[in-house]
C-alpha cells in the first residue's frame, strides 16, 4: 500500500529533543522526513524507529551546520528536492553565562549556527516554495527574543534575529502562498540547558515545559495560522496587544526632522 504524503519535511537538529519530536509528530501527520544533525548513529536509530512506526520514508543527513561544506550540502538538498514542503529550522545552541564571562569564539560559533546557518537554509528553500506557490518554514526562536535580559545577551540577540527574520518573511511571502512561523519556547526540558552549562534540574520546575508539550502546542499554533507562537504564554491577548503597539510604533518613525525632545 502506498501512503499518501504531505510532502517531505526537512528538520535540522533532528537527532534529539525538540527536533526529534517534530520528526515524530510530522511523520504521524503524513510527512516523509529528511533528518539533519551531527550524530549519524542517533539519526539512524531515530530514522529506523520512525520508519517502522509510521511507514514514512525517512532519510538522514549527518551534517554540522557550523561547517560551511556541510551547510552547503544541506542547502543543495533544500534547493533541488522539489518534494520538500516544510523546513523546520531547529538546530541551535544556547548560552547562559553573562556576556563578559562568555568566550567570544564560542559566541561567534553560536552566531554561525543560530543566525547564519538558519538564514542560509531559509534562503535555499524559499525560491522553490515561491515557484510552487506553497511551502512552510518553521523557525525556532525563543522567548529571549523579546526578553533579552533573561539569559546571555548574544544568545538573546541570535533569537531576536530569528523572530525578526520570520516576521519579515511572513510580510513578504504570505501573499505568495508560503506559511512562516516563529516558535518562541520558554524553559523547556531538553539537553539545551546542560550543553549551555546549567542543567534543567537547576531551574524552578514550575516554569519548565516538557518538550512534548512544546512541540504539540507549536503545531497547534501552526494549524491555527499563527505567525508567532508562544506556548508558555497563557495570556495570549497580551502578545496581541504588544504586536499591535509595535505595528503602531513602526508607523511613527518617518519624519524628516528630529523630534522636539532632541532640539
Amino acid at each position: 500500500m502506498t501512503l499518501s504524503s504531505k510532502g517531505t519535511a526537512l528538520i535540522t537538529g533532528a537527532s534529539s529533543g525538540i527536533g526529534a519530536l517534530y520528526a515524530d509528530r510530522l511523520a504521524r501527520q503524513g510527512y516523509n522526513l529528511i533528518l539533519v544533525a551531527r550524530n549519524q548513529q542517533k539519526l539512524n536509530a531515530l530514522a529506523n524507529h520512525l520508519s517502522n512506526e509510521t511507514g514514512r520514508t525517512v532519510e538522514v543527513v549527518a551534517a554540522d551546520l557550523k561547517n560551511k561544506v556541510d551547510l552547503l550540502r544541506v542547502e543543495d538538498i533544500l534547493r533541488h528536492d522539489a518534494s520538500i514542503t516544510l523546513l523546520v529550522n531547529n538546530a541551535g545552541v544556547g548560552a547562559v553565562m553573562p556576556l563578559v564571562a562568555s568566550p567570544v569564539d564560542e559566541m561567534e560559533e553560536m552566531v554561525t549556527l543560530n543566525v547564519t546557518a538558519l538564514m542560509r537554509l531559509a534562503y535555499a528553500v524559499v525560491p522553490g516554495f515561491v515557484a510552487r506557490g506553497t511551502g512552510t518554514v518553521i523557525n525556532i526562536s525563543s522567548i529571549v527574543a523579546v526578553a533579552p535580559e533573561i539569559l546571555n545577551g548574544v544568545y538573546g540577540a541570535t533569537k531576536a534575529f530569528v523572530l525578526s527574520l520570520s516576521q519579515s518573511m511572513h510580510h513578504e511571502l504570505a501573499s505568495q502562498g508560503l506559511r512562516i512561523q516563529a516558535v518562541l519556547p520558554g524553559a523547556t526540558a531538553t539537553d539545551f540547558w546542560t550543553e549551555a552549562g546549567n542543567p534543567v534540574e537547576n531551574l524552578p520546575q514550575e516554569i519548565v515545559m516538557s518538550a512534548e508539550d512544546l512541540v504539540d502546542a507549536a503545531l497547534v499554533g501552526l494549524a491555527n495560522g499563527e505567525v508567532v507562537t508562544l506556548p508558555s504564554l497563557h495570556e495570549g491577548q497580551e502578545w496581541d496587544r504588544y504586536e499591535a503597539q509595535r505595528q503602531t510604533l513602526s508607523g511613527l518613525f518617518f519624519h524628516s526632522t528630529a523630534a522636539p525632545r532632541y532640539r
